[in-house]
């Protein structure tokens, strides 16, 4: 019985240890995490411009890797690309599986179960694929009768668009590929996204202007951290990508992966809204 008793003590020791180890390393902070670590875990999936991978090498590039290495190399670690999904990102910053994902916008939703830094990482807008002979400032020079826009049902582009050209065709698609598609086949005249998707779609089809119509609608991004009680790592991302933001480092790594995406930047709207 005696026995018996202390078997149960030492289970019951034993059992209080490792909650105890647990419960110390879940509340690991992040920073700790990747000092200890040694590595950035950075959420990636292919998603030109802000990230590609190399087919052939299996390196990934992009505006979001450029941003991960070099937070790695001021911090004296590793750069870890982990590939997510823009659907699984939150919920792999949730459960500790990557430390930051690059170009997630930060929407009240979103500021529910993970953390932004106070500075964007960029900003986009609103624009059109348009037929290359077609003279666009503004949003009032598509709204004519003749002119067929394409945009993707019941989204921003839907309402922003549908608000402004009431005199021109607006054909609406499930899809952004099917909006991007009636452009491709020449069914309308352009095709309304936000501008860095557009990007690849136009290198893809192999004409079309990207333009980004005044008023222009902007947008931030931004960079998803874990939601903690420590806040340096959320800080040192927020002084980091603020810096290279400002010194126009953000900028350079975007025109650097356009270049070797074969894309000339100059043909393409920045990702500096002062640059507009």
């Amino acid at each position: 019985m005696k026995n018996t008793r202390l078997s149960w003590q030492r289970f019951a020791i034993n059992l209080v240890i490792m909650m105890l180890l647990a419960a110390t390393a879940s509340a690991q902070s992040t920073w700790d995490a990747i000092k200890d670590r040694g590595s950035i875990r950075v959420g990636v999936t292919e998603a030109p411009p802000w990230f590609s991978k190399n087919l052939a090498t299996g390196e990934w590039g992009g505006l979001g890797s450029a941003i991960g290495k070099q937070m790695a190399k001021e911090m004296d670690v590793e750069f870890e690309p982990v590939e997510v999904t823009w659907g699984t990102a939150v919920a792999a910053l949730q459960a500790n599986k990557i430390d930051v994902m690059f170009v997630l916008d930060a929407t009240p939703k979103r500021a529910l179960a993970v953390d932004f830094p106070a500075q964007p990482l960029l900003y986009y807008a609103l624009a059109v694929l348009a037929d290359d002979d077609l003279n666009i400032k503004t949003w009032e020079d598509l709204n004519k009768s003749g002119v067929k826009i394409s945009v993707t049902q019941g989204t921003t582009m839907d309402t922003y668009v549908s608000a402004r050209l009431n005199k021109a065709e607006i054909l609406r698609f499930p899809s952004n590929g099917e909006s991007v598609a009636a452009f491709q086949s020449r069914r309308v005249n352009a095709v309304s996204l936000f501008h860095p998707p557009l990007i690849a779609m136009r290198k893809k089809i192999g004409r079309g202007q990207i333009v980004l119509p005044s008023p222009i609608r902007q947008s931030a991004s931004s960079a998803g951290v874990r939601m903690e009680a420590d806040k340096r790592w959320r800080d040192w991302v927020n002084t980091s990508i603020a810096y290279y933001y400002n010194t126009g480092q953000t900028q350079f790594w975007y025109e650097e992966f356009l270049q070797e995406f074969g894309v000339n930047p100059s043909s393409v709207p920045a990702i500096r809204r002062e640059q507009w």
